[in-house]
């Protein structure tokens, strides 16, 4: 019987398996797993019971079959609302995308500014949700807010939250301008793993910088980009207390986006039932573009070259 034998390879006199090398054991991954399941799983499992459930936040909650479901489908504030979900995604995407990669690819370059201007261009990151909405909340005032004075020298209307565009468009810049550094992190880390010999190859065959962004800092943070947009698209579908805060789903119901109108519908109508099957929708809603969007990129197909090491 013949025995296999890892390659053995010796390191300060002593020998080490290579042939074995891989993965940590599963049992690494208990803390999160079960961090996780309190924390995710178990939660949201209550909030698919409860959809079925009539229940107002007081009493004990009671079988409703399918009622909060075929309300939901016929509801059309509930449409109006998942399409204003998926339309301030839409923007924030093409909003914080563009600006979150160039910076980031600048970011990883050596220019002697680079770490002073990251270091106060990531301070919005720092903030809370809360804090920057109420400031830009008083900003935008247009009877007390900056607005009033330096809208008109940029045509801008210092009454902008007065308009369902004005309005959306504002929470997406809010959102982005405080979560932008955090994708600028993404893409820097990125394009910091981006080997300089394809740059230095491309300088001698002629390219110029522009060619090589096109030709090889995008293909090479194509995997970089999906994960950006995930996170991006997860987080722009659960906007809330920016919406709370800034509009309060106005003007009119022009900005109720999904989570507001769960909020609404929960904690002001005590219609619990319902707002859980509208939680259970968004995250059905979530989960499915995530999923979407990993598929067609190629991303699940990804394996990285140093798994092992």
């Amino acid at each position: 019987m013949s025995h296999h034998t890892p390659h053995v390879k010796t390191r300060g006199g002593r020998k080490t398996a290579v042939g074995n090398v891989g993965r940590p054991p599963v049992s690494w991954a208990l803390p999160g797993i079960l961090f996780f399941a309190v924390f995710a799983i178990v939660p949201l499992a209550i909030a698919v019971y409860l959809s079925f459930c009539r229940w107002d936040g007081l009493n004990s909650p009671t079988p409703a079959g399918l009622d909060n479901w075929t309300r939901l489908f016929k509801d059309p504030e509930f449409r109006q609302a998942a399409w204003l979900s998926l339309l301030l995604t839409t923007v924030s995407w093409a909003f914080q995308t563009p600006v979150a990669l160039l910076l980031g690819v600048w970011a990883a370059g050596r220019q002697r500014s680079r770490a002073v201007l990251s270091a106060v261009f990531f301070v919005p990151l720092l903030l809370s949700t809360t804090a920057i909405a109420m400031l830009f909340h008083a900003l935008l005032d247009p009877n007390f807010g900056v607005i009033k004075e330096i809208g008109p020298w940029f045509g801008i209307d210092p009454n902008i939250m007065g308009s369902s565009t004005g309005a959306l468009l504002t929470v997406a810049f809010v959102g982005g301008w405080q979560f932008m550094p955090f994708h600028t992190l993404i893409y820097q880390g990125g394009a910091r793993q981006i080997p300089e010999v394809l740059y230095q190859a491309a300088e001698m065959d002629g390219a110029g910088m522009f060619r090589q962004f096109f030709h090889i800092t995008l293909p090479q943070l194509r995997h970089t980009i999906t994960t950006s947009s995930v996170l991006m698209i997860v987080g722009s579908l659960t906007y809330f207390d920016t919406v709370l805060i800034m509009t309060k789903g106005g003007p009119g119901t022009d900005t109720t986006v999904l989570p507001y109108l769960m909020y609404r519908t929960g904690f002001q109508t005590y219609d619990l039932g319902y707002a859980a099957a509208i939680a259970t929708a968004l995250v059905v809603v979530a989960t499915a573009l995530s999923l979407i969007l990993v598929r067609f990129s190629g991303f699940g197909n990804m394996r990285s070259t140093r798994e092992g090491m």
